[in-house]
């Protein structure tokens, strides 16, 4: 019988199992009960090689993303790797698809096999039931001696964290589209639950609104956080008739999407419209034409989100390094 087992018996989660198994943290009484009687009724031995691996496991970094398959995240890992090599330090990593109930869970699962730091690499959500249940989870697992740091703002977290200026970097590409000429505009959005996207969409129109510039709502676009959520966006753009001359996504990956979305619309770019991203993932300046965005020093945050990990706590303050992003203007962005 496995823990797997335990779990669909109990029918609960298997983090649920692992921690009353475990007792690595308080779980609600009748919860517990339940994992103990099956447990008891499926005859469960815990494994004692997974046991030594989690007694092992203190030499480990639980990474944690959005989508491992996302170039930002897999860049922000690189740096993760190559400091955690430098200390010894093995990576775990997983990828939640921006689910926060799977986040949860998957912290739960490395405190159960007391890992010696959790990285949270990306946007943190705009939810309440969220936060109190991140808390639950990370505040006993920093009592017990767990380390914490997070890549981008998560508001109620008390942890370090390294926190790229998503909003003051957005403000300063729609500036330099705005000397381009550009007055006319339109954005393609992730989820605006998600911190990164609501902080770079606001900077993005506030700089507009100091320019006397107008951005409605219809011309605001929300979809998936993707390459996929970037090609419909652009393509609901081009169904309702706008016509902007310039186009922000507020993450390359979107960008991505778009500039393959206007081709197939018979929209060239940057001739008949103008387009720029966020982030500089490696490739974008390979595309054609090459991506307007704002570069972040990713492969450093993921460097300087493994040292706040692994340095020596200063007292109950939490530390914050902040990024500044560059903007970088490419072939994608025209002057009018």
């Amino acid at each position: 019988m496995t823990l797997q087992d335990v779990a669909r018996q109990a029918e609960v989660s298997l983090a649920t199992a692992s921690r009353v198994l475990n007792g690595t943290s308080q779980v609600r009484a009748d919860l517990r009960e339940r994992v103990l009687a099956a447990a008891a009724e499926l005859a469960y031995t815990p494994n004692a090689h997974a046991q030594a691996l989690a007694g092992a496991s203190r030499q480990a970094l639980g990474v944690i993303c959005h989508d491992v398959s996302d170039p930002y995240f897999a860049a922000i890992a690189r740096g993760v790797m190559r400091a955690a090599a430098e200390h010894g330090q093995l990576v775990m990593l997983a990828s939640t698809n921006r689910d926060p109930a799977r986040e949860v869970e998957y912290i739960a699962m490395l405190r159960a096999q007391r890992a010696r730091a959790i990285l949270l690499i990306g946007s943190g959500f705009e939810d309440r039931g969220w936060e109190r249940s991140m808390a639950a989870e990370l505040d006993p697992y920093q009592r017990a001696g767990g380390r914490v740091a997070v890549v981008s703002r998560h508001r109620s977290l008390k942890v370090d964290a390294v926190v790229p200026e998503n909003r003051e970097g957005a403000a300063a590409l729609a500036r330099a589209l705005l000397d381009l000429g550009h007055r006319d505009f339109a954005v393609l959005t992730g989820p605006l639950s998600l911190t990164t996207v609501s902080d770079r969409l606001a900077g993005f129109r506030d700089a507009l609104t100091e320019a006397g510039v107008s951005l409605g709502p219809e011309r605001v676009i929300e979809a998936a956080f993707t390459r996929d959520g970037g090609h419909a966006a652009a393509t609901e753009l081009m169904r309702r008739g706008l016509r902007p001359t310039c186009v922000f996504a507020v993450t390359d990956v979107m960008a991505i999407g778009a500039l393959t979305a206007f081709r197939e619309g018979g929209l060239d770019v940057p001739h008949d419209i103008s387009l720029a991203g966020f982030d500089d993932i490696p490739i974008v300046g390979d595309l054609t034409p090459p991506l307007t965005t704002v570069a972040l020093p990713l492969d450093e945050m993921g460097e300087r989100v493994t040292k706040l990990a692994l340095r020596e706590p200063r007292g109950h303050r939490s530390r914050v390094e902040r990024i500044t992003g560059e903007v970088v203007l490419r072939a994608s962005t025209a002057p009018l």
